[in-house]
């Protein structure tokens, strides 16, 4: 019965010298020819999101850059640039066809590189690569060389169409502008003149777009926004706990990935967060899970209270968490107080009532003071409203004060 059992998945000699000689060979490959190694890698799974994602953690630990989707530089794989660099393959852009690249790639080794949006939607097959597939370029960053926003790309994207239809139809017509130049001429001349002047996404605009087409972040971090806010009350950054180990620790991290497992005293998850400087994992045993389960959610910024410890199998911290909060309920649980600034111009009855009216939908709600800070010229003084005034600190409260006292007036003190 146990020769049984280990022919499920046993080795013989043969089977293990062919195991040892492609370990063998991929360390070589990995240690004396990193980038070209991680690219190979990354082209093989990159159907795979998952995979690449932990294929670029692993680039990112090799102090490897991987560069982001650019239309003039990538090709259909991942490709090695230098020693230390990895440039995105056009084929892990989700809803980019494999049509869709390879009339870019050979349209550009053609005519040379795309010099704007609309020289591109001139140049490309529009039956080949389609409006879904330019926006996938665009919110992935691949249109980024070419000068303009993302937001002001994406704007402009319907005319560029647009124009580019109308070019294809006169020249299967045969025809040319009235002043004797080309309708492609014409496309060309455009283009600058055709980037509408709006205002660029917000940086979490820009992140989704970029986990929506490439399955995660590459230019930038969630958490970036917050770390100001943040820094005011968790203990550090991930990379800083290792010093932290048997101590009760205060963090915050994005929820990259999460287990959920049964034990013996119920459900229980271990959790892996990362907030940009390390990642770490959090095992949040049943009593806990059972309170917090609904804050743990992928792709979302916690703030995780616990003791720091080293975990023997990778020797890397972990945390044993006690309690777990959302942004907004972090921010009510720190927070000392919401404080308004004002001078003597702003004393009046209109004020009052119009910080009244901003107040109230979050009054009774939480538990954090209001205190209004005034400084005149005779006198300066500390008013904490009453116990009814006490509020949940929520972004939209915040910026409605900041709206009404002007934004380096209004701060929460934690």
């Amino acid at each position: 019965d146990l020769m049984e059992k280990f022919a499920g998945y046993g080795f013989n000699r043969s089977h293990s010298a062919a195991y040892a000689l492609l370990a063998y060979h991929t360390a070589w490959l990995k240690a004396h020819h990193p980038a070209a190694f991680m690219a190979a890698v990354l082209s093989a799974d990159m159907e795979h999101t998952d995979k690449v994602v932990v294929f670029i953690d692993e680039c990112r630990s090799m102090h490897i850059t991987v560069e982001k989707p650019n239309v003039n530089r990538c090709q259909h794989m991942f490709t090695a640039e230098g020693d230390g660099s990895i440039r995105y393959g056009l084929g892990a852009i989700k809803g980019l066809g494999q049509g869709a690249i390879e009339s870019i790639v050979a349209e550009r080794e053609r005519g040379g590189v795309f010099t704007n949006l609309f020289d591109f939607c001139q140049r490309i097959d529009s039956k080949r690569v389609n409006r879904r597939a330019c926006e996938a370029l665009i919110r992935a960053g691949a249109f980024d060389e070419l000068g303009s926003s993302r937001a002001g790309l994406s704007a402009s994207l319907p005319r560029a169409m647009q124009a580019a239809d109308q070019e294809a139809r006169a020249s299967q017509a045969g025809q040319d502008d009235m002043f004797g130049g080309s309708s492609a001429e014409t496309v060309a001349t455009m283009a600058p003149e055709a980037a509408p002047d709006v205002a660029e996404w917000s940086e979490q605009e820009l992140l989704a777009g970029e986990k929506e087409t490439l399955g995660l972040y590459l230019s930038g971090h969630p958490i970036t926004v917050h770390l100001p806010e943040l820094e005011r009350f968790v203990h550090g950054r991930l990379a800083d706990m290792r010093a932290a180990t048997g101590q009760t620790r205060i963090v915050a991290g994005l929820v990259v990935a999460m287990r959920v497992l049964n034990s013996r005293k119920g459900r229980m998850a271990v959790v892996s967060l990362d907030d940009g400087s390390a990642r770490m994992e959090a095992v949040v045993y049943s009593e806990a899970y059972h309170q917090y389960r609904e804050i743990f959610a992928k792709d979302k910024v916690i703030v995780v209270e616990g003791e720091v410890a080293i975990d023997e199998m990778t020797a890397l911290p972990a945390m044993t968490v006690s309690a777990a909060y959302e942004l907004e309920g972090a921010r009510s649980h720190f927070a000392r107080r919401v404080s308004i600034k004002i001078d003597k111009a702003r004393v009046c009855n209109e004020f009052v009532d119009e910080l009244a009216n901003v107040l109230a939908p979050y009054r009774r709600l939480g538990k954090t003071p209001v205190c209004i800070e005034y400084d005149g010229r005779a006198a300066s003084a500390g008013i904490t409203l009453g116990e009814a005034w006490r509020v949940v600190p929520s972004e939209e409260l915040m910026r409605g004060l900041e709206a009404l006292a002007g934004p380096e007036r209004v701060d929460i003190v934690y």
